[in-house]
């Protein structure tokens, strides 16, 4: 059956275990670097993971579900759990929906890098929210730290998907 047919791209064993298996990579690279992937200054490498969604909807998944299991270790609790996770999905679903109506690979990288940096927004509301400091300075200090981590994290990302796109055919791998 192709993985194509189902609304997130899961129908098979197989798709279940490509799912497993990123949500499981993001969890860890997220904790083997967790003191690079957590609190306001943050660089998760583990984020470079996002920019699978270009290849199938199965991503929009799985990061998610991996961002959600390594937010256990998270010191904002359950907050972070819920939030984090399903900021993650909405960003997921908008770059998925967004690369399908670009052609160009270079194209995609780039609109991922763009989109997941932007929507690091909603992680500096959750930590402005959650912290015992002025709302707005807090919200605009730690937008652009996150920002400034996520941007490094994905052009990381982009950059191995560019030099893996040389030897391997990616859409076959990912799809």
């Amino acid at each position: 059956m192709n993985s194509k047919t189902t609304h997130f791209g899961i129908d098979s064993v197989a798709d279940i275990a490509r799912v497993a298996v990123i949500a499981a990579l993001y969890v860890v690279i997220t904790t083997v670097l967790a003191a690079f992937s957590f609190g306001p200054v943050q660089v998760r490498l583990a984020e470079m993971l996002n920019l699978l969604a270009i290849y199938n909807k199965r991503y929009v998944i799985a990061v998610p579900l991996g961002v959600a299991i390594s937010n256990l270790a998270s010191p904002y609790g359950i907050v972070d759990i819920i939030w984090g996770s399903l900021s993650t999905f909405v960003t997921m679903l908008v770059l998925y929906y967004v690369a399908k109506h670009i052609s160009n690979f270079y194209g995609k990288l780039v609109a991922g890098v763009l989109i997941v940096t932007f929507s690091m927004f909603t992680i500096a509301l959750e930590l402005a929210w959650l912290g015992n400091a002025a709302f707005w300075p807090t919200f605009w200090i730690n937008w652009g730290t996150i920002a400034i981590g996520e941007f490094i994290s994905l052009t990381i990302g982009a950059i191995l998907l560019v030099l893996m796109s040389l030897r391997i055919d990616l859409n076959k791998l990912f799809d």
